[in-house]
């Protein structure tokens, strides 16, 4: 058996998978809970395994990663004495780009059927609880995924009204302003705000349980204005940044977009908007008309990303 997981900040996920990298069990715990991932592992797996493959929530230098919001310092070392096995570390998005390499094609949602030449490099971006980027690219025997923390770029407003919203956001966090401030669950909330400012409104604001969940379901209902336009000014900016994604790596792939976010807002990005918004990138307009553009919808891509990864290690 081999040993695959997913590791974040709020949650870890283990599966335990034969060596195709099928999953057999997997088990999601509280990350908070535990000490450390060993503590975690020392729990869910039964027996030995042949190989292990680890999506983490943060950069991977020489073989160590400290958790983004946890106290966890992972060393693919210290897990390879525990486990007497190969183990691989993979930043997060490293394993979900790699993930989608493996998604059949019930698990995809198509916004723009574009051409996808084999082997050409795919740029992927994944909006959640924070904002990640990879590309994958082919090295002439298979695809390798270069991680990166382009989530933490600078957001470059494109309209006037993004203007004003960098205004509102430097106002409230400083200086510099990130792509993951906007494209992020916690951004949808301060796109609400800002929406909600522009209105002139001063009635009271949503608020219910997870206050961004509560105003992405009342913009998709068309319950309340500012929550729509908050979802449709976090459509368009993402359309924008994928496009920026596709151009830095040349992704004649074509762009897939994962993350726990674009599955539920859908109906905002199959519009033309959306589509209009990616290409416009002046002289290279048409040449962005006829990417690929995809959303995954397995919400398991990290975990398939890692398990197919350890099946290549056993």
């Amino acid at each position: 058996m081999i040993l695959a997981g997913d590791i974040g900040g709020t949650k870890t996920t283990l599966a335990l998978c034969d060596d195709q990298g099928v999953i057999q069990r997997e088990a999601t715990e509280a990350s908070n809970g535990f000490e450390s991932l060993e503590d975690v592992i020392t729990k869910f797996v039964p027996g030995e395994i042949t190989a292990a493959c680890f999506g983490v929530a943060g950069p991977v230098v020489e073989g160590t990663a400290k958790i983004t919001n946890l106290p966890w310092t992972i060393a693919q070392s210290s897990l390879e004495k525990k486990l007497h096995a190969k183990v691989k570390l993979l930043n997060d998005l490293q394993a979900t780009a790699l993930g989608m390499l493996v998604l059949p094609e019930s698990a995809w949602k198509i916004l723009q059927a574009g051409a996808r030449p084999e082997h050409g490099t795919i740029a992927v971006i994944a909006p959640g609880t924070g904002l990640g980027e990879a590309l994958l690219f082919h090295d002439g025997r298979a695809y390798q995924a270069l991680p990166s923390e382009g989530g933490h770029a600078d957001f470059a407003p494109a309209t006037d009204e993004e203007i004003e919203l960098l205004r509102f956001l430097r106002g409230k966090y400083g200086d510099h302003i990130s792509n993951e401030r906007v494209l992020s669950g916690n951004g949808i909330g301060d796109l609400y705000d800002f929406c909600r400012m522009e209105a002139g409104r001063d009635d009271a604001a949503l608020e219910l349980g997870d206050r961004n969940a509560a105003i992405s379901k009342a913009g998709l209902a068309k319950t309340d204005p500012c929550a729509v336009h908050a979802l449709e000014l976090f459509a368009s900016i993402l359309a924008g940044e994928a496009g920026n994604h596709a151009l830095r790596g040349l992704a004649l792939g074509g762009i897939v977009i994962g993350g726990g976010i674009p599955p539920k807002l859908l109906s905002v990005l199959e519009t033309s908007t959306f589509l209009d918004r990616l290409s416009a990138k002046g002289r290279f307009h048409a040449w962005m008309r006829v990417l690929s553009v995809r959303v995954a919808l397995e919400p398991r891509a990290a975990l398939l990303g890692a398990a197919h990864q350890a099946s290549l290690l056993s």
